[in-house]
């Protein structure tokens, strides 16, 4: 073992073992550990893609899949964590050692030390490849129809609809639903650091998405507020099921609420350059004309003569 060869004090001993370790875990180990994520989360019911060739894949194939795919992404991301505690260790194992040896000697097990940290890097690159997967397969094709339900409900409304959208409310509560769907379907499966990096994916994917149908959707101010209310209540959520913070990458639809909330274009003035105050604009003045000509009650000819 590694640790053995530390006890002898030699040095080309050490290296040799340390090398050794570093090609298992990169050529051998991994490459396991990345065939089985090659094979993709399967995100259908059944396959019927290999019936001709007598491979069809059951629900409970599936199911077993799923499973397994899961599983694999757990064992990717507790190695790349054990590989790194393991060169830790072995830097403190050698400390003695390498105290009464030259800096050549020192320089050449500190180089192979470094490579199996490199080896650490190379499974949280996999991690991070396998999650991206699982999203792509899994969450982004069930995000985008659930964002896309927010185009059937005006925010074009009175205050009898606003009234009634507050007690029969007509989108965030049912996608919220949908969300916790979603993430309960993995929570139980993965690790909590493997759940809280796909919520964060999960969070940036659906930003976007909202932030799509906001720009295809007509506003007055009521409407204006509403969208808030229903912002609010997303990142409130998303909040509560995960430890990292959700504000800042919801930092953009923020201040598209806040725009189409203004009573008046010209108080967006209030808000720009030496009124910003604290706020950090992530929209660009382009990008703010655009959401306030989202606004049915604004006139353009006021929107156009804006100093941004």
């Amino acid at each position: 073992s590694v640790r053995r060869a530390v006890s002898s004090s030699s040095i080309d001993g050490v290296c040799a073992m340390l090398n050794h370790a570093n090609s298992l875990l990169i050529h051998d180990y991994k490459g396991v550990l990345e065939e089985r994520l090659q094979g993709g989360f399967p995100s259908k019911g059944i396959d019927f893609s290999g019936v001709l060739q007598g491979k069809l894949q059951t629900s409970s194939d599936v199911k077993a899949s799923r499973a397994a795919f899961l599983v694999t992404l757990n064992n990717v991301e507790s190695s790349a964590s054990n590989i790194k505690k393991l060169k830790q260790d072995l830097e403190v194992d050698c400390s003695a050692m390498l105290a009464q040896v030259g800096e050549q000697a020192k320089a050449k097990v500190e180089t192979c030390l470094s490579d199996l940290g490199s080896a650490a890097s190379v499974f949280k690159d996999l991690l991070t490849w396998g999650i991206d997967q699982l999203s792509a397969s899994a969450v982004t094709p069930r995000l985008k129809p659930m964002a896309d339900a927010f185009l059937s409900v005006s925010h074009n409304i009175d205050e009898e609809e606003f009234a009634n959208y507050e007690v029969n409310d007509p989108f965030v509560q049912q996608f919220i639903s949908g969300l916790q769907s979603l993430l309960d379907s993995f929570k139980g499966d993965l690790s909590s650091s493997n759940y809280e990096t796909l919520v964060s994916l999960i969070t940036d994917d659906l930003a976007t998405h909202v932030e799509r149908v906001v720009f295809k959707t007509a506003f007055n101010q009521l409407g204006g507020l509403q969208f808030d209310k229903e912002l609010r209540s997303l990142v409130a959520y998303l909040s509560s099921v995960t430890q990292w913070t959700v504000r800042d990458k919801f930092a953009r639809l923020t201040q598209l609420a806040t725009l189409l909330n203004l009573e008046r274009v010209s108080e967006v003035l209030d808000y720009w350059g030496p009124n910003a105050g604290l706020l950090t604009w992530r929209l660009t003045p382009s990008e703010i004309r655009k959401v306030l000509s989202l606004r049915v009650d604004f006139r353009k000819e006021e929107i156009d003569r804006l100093k941004l």
